[in-house]
């Protein structure tokens, strides 16, 4: 089958486009659209992420759990929004740990991490779609095997990653990372739930620079100015 995802991941993920979970996904999805289901993101933008930061451009992943499933919010790129909606708690909590690590004013009326993806922050979502207001809808049909994936090739065949794990959710994902060559900074999520329990104070912002700093690439510029 003929997925629309940017040609450096299309290679190198390409034996999963053909394998029978995959296939499974695609049968799932379309069978809830024909239902009538409505599915975020739209399926332009399912993989958003990839085709903002290709794998050759990967140097922070941040992984995110499933998209946000209120209407126009969800546009495939973990803890993002498109730019005329108002940013989510979780981002605004993220915005207030970025002000306090590394004094950067961050925007309350504006939510779009795009500019973060151009850098090389794959902003990744263990799962790509979501049943309107139906959280978690799909953690089931296949999505993750697709993810691990995604997150296995970066260990294997990059060297230098941030992995930014906030949450039980994305701390399970751990065993996939080769830690003698990638950086995993752990905290908890930044949901307002849990936000109080070690995100706020944990200066990942800056320790990841740090790192990509002594890794001889380019710190991230986090700054984000409305347009």
């Amino acid at each position: 089958m003929d997925v629309q995802i940017e040609a450096s991941w299309k290679a190198v993920l390409k034996n999963e486009f053909t394998k029978p979970y995959f296939l499974e996904i695609v049968t799932h999805l379309k069978t809830e659209k024909a239902g009538g289901k409505t599915i975020y993101p739209p399926g332009s933008l399912i993989f958003n992420a990839f085709n903002q930061t290709h794998f050759d451009k990967v140097s922070v992943v941040l992984l995110g759990q499933d998209p946000y499933h209120n209407p126009g919010q969800a546009h495939g790129l973990s803890f993002s929004v498109p730019n005329v909606v108002k940013p989510p708690p979780s981002l605004m909590n993220i915005y207030k740990e970025i002000q306090s690590d590394i004094g950067i004013a961050m925007p309350a009326a504006y939510g779009n991490l795009t500019k973060w993806a151009e850098q090389g922050v794959l902003l990744l979502n263990a799962m790509l779609t979501v049943r309107a207001n139906e959280p978690g809808s799909h953690q089931k049909i296949g999505w993750m095997n697709f993810t691990d994936t995604v997150i296995k090739k970066i260990s294997d065949e990059k060297e230098g990653v941030v992995f930014l794990l906030w949450g039980r959710f994305a701390q399970d994902k751990q065993v996939l990372i080769d830690e003698t060559k990638h950086q995993v900074l752990k905290a908890a999520h930044p949901s307002p739930l849990s936000a109080h329990n070690g995100f706020f104070g944990c200066r990942h912002f800056s320790k990841t620079n740090d790192y990509l700093v002594k890794q001889g690439k380019p710190p991230i510029d986090w700054k984000l100015l409305t347009p």
